[in-house]
């Protein structure tokens, strides 16, 4: 069986390959990029003006007897001025440019992620923690983000001005360009080297941040159990934990950045001081102008200005390769649930008929579940799973609406195994309440109508009324857009589970398989959700998992298991009256109704 943990992308693999890797992923981050590029040699080809026209004006501009050439340096003055105001509106087109590239390559990678997220399995979305799930898709993006508008674009700019000072340094003296490129040789060999330590201690960094919002998020969601179990001290403790684990990770990354400051400072200070060194004997020897010499200072401090931004975007870039190794990590795990496509078949509507075929299963890491279970459930028919907590019988429904795939074995609808149909024909036909009955933060209409999006309020109100649910609908303050609150929270649990029957049953499929549906309920309530499951199960095959045994009362068969296999199988009257595993459950459910 595969992995069911996220991958993570090597921490040692190079900061080019990764950003190569996450640009093949995201092709709309290289569209139009030819004309940014063109936009940010013109923007940084216009940076040299200044230096340009100030040694033409020192050695030309004034005449021997030290009068100057007004109408020259009105020329000079004019076509610089020029230079400027085209620079600035190519960099304007550049940014906005470079903003729509990037925005538009970012959103197609978060909804890559997302999607990716939601084809991966329940094994892998269980194994990773809801928060620092969450981080990757959001945190780690925004990251990206960042790093591609801000630092992303003072790198293009940089490259540019370092290529079009260089040249023109080695075009006044390329002595003194080699003196330059001299100093800061050594300390471009040593950033490299350096990147491994901060790219390793960035992924640190990214990876405390998804702890860190994983522990939040848990305390704000468990909240109600928090307070019940007073243990909001061990709570702050454990959220500040992570807090402080993550303050020290970005410390100790921003302090290995920061010790590429002052260097490149140091740097910057020797290289200057050479030059004007070396340029004065240069100027001596008649090999060098005054202008030349001052325009050449000029480029210098262009030539260094990129070399120091580089130490300085260094933080987002590896805090932004960091991000986009945990997305790729996202994106590079194989889901072991796949959608076999266009490759698939599609079912045709009707009662589906069920089977089991030898099938095995344990989750990653543990013992078999289930061992070599052969069962066969015929169309239209209720047939109820029952068994002790851990018997395998939820594990069985999973399998049978392909949340998970089998170790062993395989499992058929219509005599077509399930990993050979599409999911669009899969979720269209099979449906499953789960335990939860799990509510989005929006009205009562809007989650009874998520199975069929196109329903009207009067369907709505119409299919509930089917269901025997219409004097409870009348008695919700709002009917139909009653708000349900976050997780349904404004609802009881017996309510939950109304509407997710009601979802089920609007959404029309021809398999419905439901998870403890009755659990945890009022009496009152459970006679609701009993009209309810008659209505919703009438005509259509329904596989329904309760420790309630008044489910299996009324089924057309019960299926017991025990410790992963099937052990029972018959009609209710017919198990409750012979010794085992079922005449056993039942008797302890009658008893606990009775107290």
């Amino acid at each position: 069986m595969t992995t069911t943990t996220l991958n993570e992308v090597a921490a040692d693999e190079g900061a080019l390959s990764t950003l190569r890797r996450g640009l093949r992923l995201s092709p709309e981050f290289r569209a139009g990029l030819t004309g940014t590029l063109l936009l940010a040699l013109v923007a940084t080809a216009g940076r040299v003006v200044v230096p340009i026209a100030v040694q033409q004006t020192l050695d030309k501009g004034l005449s021997d007897t030290g009068a100057p050439h007004t109408a020259f340096i009105r020329t000079a003055v004019l076509l610089c001025a020029v230079a400027v105001l085209v620079t600035a509106v190519s960099a304007y087109a550049m940014n906005v440019r470079l903003y729509k590239t990037t925005e538009g390559g970012l959103a197609a990678l978060r909804v890559k992620a997302f999607r990716h997220v939601h084809d991966l399995s329940m094994l892998t979305q269980n194994g990773e923690r809801r928060g620092a799930l969450v981080s990757r898709v959001t945190g780690d993006v925004d990251q990206i983000s960042q790093f591609m508008q801000f630092g992303g674009l003072m790198i293009i700019v940089s490259l540019g001005q370092l290529a079009v000072a260089s040249v023109l340094m080695l075009v006044y003296s390329w002595p003194l360009a080699l003196l330059v490129w001299a100093a800061f040789l050594p300390l471009t060999f040593a950033l490299r080297r350096f990147q491994r330590l901060v790219s390793a201690a960035y992924t640190r960094v990214r990876e405390r941040m998804g702890d860190l919002l994983a522990a939040v998020s848990e305390s704000v969601v468990g909240a109600p159990v928090i307070r019940a179990y007073a243990s909001e001290e061990r709570t702050a403790e454990r959220v500040d934990a992570t807090v402080d684990e993550h303050r020290r990770a970005q410390t100790r990354a921003q302090g290995l950045v920061a010790m590429t400051f002052p260097t490149s400072e140091m740097v910057a200070a020797a290289a200057t001081a050479a030059v004007v060194v070396a340029g004065t004997l240069l100027g001596v020897g008649g090999h060098l102008t005054a202008g030349e010499l001052v325009a050449f200072l000029f480029l210098v401090t262009l030539f260094v200005s990129p070399m120091q931004t580089a130490t300085e975007t260094l933080n987002e870039a590896q805090n932004a390769i960091a991000g986009w190794r945990r997305v790729l990590g996202v994106l590079d795990t194989v889901p072991d649930v796949a959608d076999p496509g266009e490759a698939g078949q599609t079912l045709p509507r009707g009662p589906i008929e069920v089977r089991f075929e030898e099938v095995g299963f344990a989750y990653p890491g543990g013992p078999p579940v289930l061992h070599g279970v052969n069962a066969a459930i015929a169309p239209r028919s209720r047939v109820a799973i029952v068994g002790q907590t851990g018997s395998g019988k939820t594990t069985f429904a999973k399998l049978l609406t392909r949340l998970m795939d089998p170790v062993s074995g395989r499992v058929l609808v219509d005599g077509v195994p399930l990993d050979r149909v599409r999911f669009s024909s899969l979720r269209e036909r099979v449906v499953m309440v789960p335990q939860d009955g799990f509510l989005f933060d929006a009205t009562l209409a809007d989650n009874v109508r998520y199975g069929r999006p196109g329903a009207t309020d009067g369907e709505l109100a119409a299919a509930i009324a089917e269901l025997g649910l219409a004097d409870w609908l009348d008695g919700l303050p709002r009917g139909l857009d009653t708000p349900v609150g976050q997780r349904g929270e404004s609802l009881s649990a017996g309510e939950r589970q109304l509407v997710a029957l009601a979802r089920a049953y609007v959404a029309a499929p021809d398999l419905l398989v439901l998870d403890e549906a009755t659990s945890a309920v009022d009496p009152a309530t459970e006679v609701r959700i009993q009209r309810a499951l008659d209505g919703v199960t009438r005509g259509r095959t329904a596989i329904s998992i309760a420790h309630r045994l008044s489910t299996a009362e009324a089924a057309d068969e019960v299926i017991v298991f025990d410790a992963g296999r099937i052990v029972q199988r018959g009609p209710h009257a017919e198990l409750v009256a012979v010794p085992g595993v079922y005449a056993d459950l039942h008797r302890s459910w009658i008893a606990q109704r009775s107290i």
